[in-house]
């Protein structure tokens, strides 16, 4: 899914980043999970995302590794479906999961920068992350600056922006966000730039025009009469965004 390389020209920088679409199951029917991942993968979705909390690290709990599995177990069976899971860890203890996401079957594995812990012990997650062949992502809240994240960028494979306090689904986008959001575009303009929080057709053009290729969307895909349309206008929008860049 991600076309990962820290080495490449800038000539090439919009080769190495394209528009992705991931619906967030938190806003799913959860007790129809199955259905509902194969109903938007069948829309276009490029990606699935899915909010593991602890209730620690946010107040609130949703699904673990086990869940995860048997959602694996289920779209493998479906020679129609090819899903990429991209787990966010919402936990305090993110290195405790690595063994069972990766076992569960999940692609990418993204955790908080907020966590305890030094530049080492995190870079050594990191590491042990990369080990199991999982793809690895760096999460900031949207109050925590951008410095905090500047010492991994060379090391993980995407940075995701919260556009909403994490914990609960259905919040409204935080526009005052985006200046993190140009700021790491710039920094890094190879680097996949995922957004959370918030995301409709009509805040993703603001998200898309401050640097953001991937796109979480949960309610705006779920609720909708027209995943499809949801999805391909988000899609459209980013990609208008890297062709003015191009240019």
């Amino acid at each position: 899914l991600l076309a990962v390389s820290h080495s490449k020209t800038p000539e090439d920088t919009y080769s190495m980043i394209r528009p992705l679409i991931g619906p967030s199951l938190l806003a799913s029917d959860l007790s129809n999970l199955f259905s509902e991942s194969k109903r938007v993968l069948l829309e276009g979705a490029d990606y699935l995302h899915l909010d593991v909390m602890d209730g620690h690290f946010v107040p609130n709990m949703t699904f673990g590794a086990p869940v995860i599995s048997c959602l694996r177990k289920n779209l493998d069976s479906d020679p129609a479906l090819k899903a990429c899971l991209d787990v966010h860890l919402m936990v305090s203890h993110p290195h405790k999961w690595v063994t069972d996401m990766a076992t569960a079957g999940a692609n990418i594995f993204t955790f908080h920068v907020e966590i305890e812990g030094d530049e080492v012990s995190k870079k050594s997650l990191i590491a042990d992350i990369k080990k199991t062949g999982m793809k690895v992502g760096i999460a900031l809240k949207p109050n925590t600056s951008l410095d905090a994240v500047l010492p991994f960028l060379d090391e993980v494979d995407l940075v995701l922006v919260m556009t909403v306090e994490p914990g609960f689904g259905g919040q409204a986008f935080m526009p005052e966000t985006m200046p993190k959001l140009r700021q790491l575009r710039a920094l890094r303009p190879l680097l996949a730039i995922q957004v959370d929080g918030g995301l409709t057709p009509e805040t993703v053009l603001v998200a898309a025009a401050a640097g953001a290729s991937m796109i979480v969307a949960g309610s705006a895909v779920f609720r909708s009469s027209s995943p499809r349309g949801v999805m391909d206008l988000m899609r459209a929008a980013v990609q208008t965004q890297l062709d003015q860049a191009k240019g």
